[in-house]
């Protein structure tokens, strides 16, 4: 092995050894804050829209919840998929909506006055099937919102955040609003007569 060869193999083994070294000192990533997930599910009779309904939920999701940045502040991050139907009593038709949505803060500013400002991105989509299992109407995207919390003195501990206001849409939908313009109400009693 020539002299050239040989010194840049051993300065390369000694980067590697570096690297791992510098690997090997770095602290452990930060453990979530909270995570989990849910289930609900409910079945009732409501008066709405000028009909006796049936309305079945179900609805499944989870979450995670870890610190960012230099100051430590929660970022949520939320999945939810679901399902609901409403039933005319009267006639036994149904319209059924199916929906997945991913929920996720993208940033989360500390205001200094004891509030924070949170930007989240919801992407996803949701789709309106007919009595006869015909697919009615597609909405898919994603959206930015913004919303105000109280932290209560404590900004890297979301369990006691208090909702203040929701700031509003700051990017709206940009994929498909097949309901958009549409009415709830007309559309249940057209599709379930």
């Amino acid at each position: 092995m020539s002299t050239a060869v040989r010194t840049r193999s051993l300065a390369m083994a000694g980067a590697v050894a570096a690297l791992v070294g510098a690997v090997a000192a770095m602290p452990a990533a930060a453990a979530p804050l909270d995570h989990g997930t849910f289930r609900d599910t409910s079945s009732e009779v409501v008066e709405d829209c000028g009909l006796t309904l049936g309305v079945d939920r179900e609805v499944n999701g989870s979450f995670l919840v870890n610190p960012h940045g230099p100051d430590g502040l929660a970022y949520f991050l939320q999945t939810v998929h679901g399902a609901v139907s409403y039933t005319n009593l009267a006639t036994g038709k149904s319209y059924s909506t199916v929906f997945d949505v991913v929920d996720k803060d993208q940033v989360v500013t500390d205001n200094g006055d004891g509030t924070l400002t949170i930007l989240v991105l919801s992407t996803g989509g949701q789709r309106w099937y007919g009595p006869d299992g015909k697919l009615l109407f597609r909405d898919s995207g994603q959206i930015r919102f913004e919303f105000l919390v109280d932290h209560a003195g404590t900004p890297t501990d979301p369990s006691d955040d208090d909702f203040l206001a929701d700031l509003g849409l700051v990017k709206g939908s940009t994929g498909r609003n097949d309901t958009e313009g549409r009415d709830f109400c007309d559309d249940l009693l057209e599709f379930t007569a």
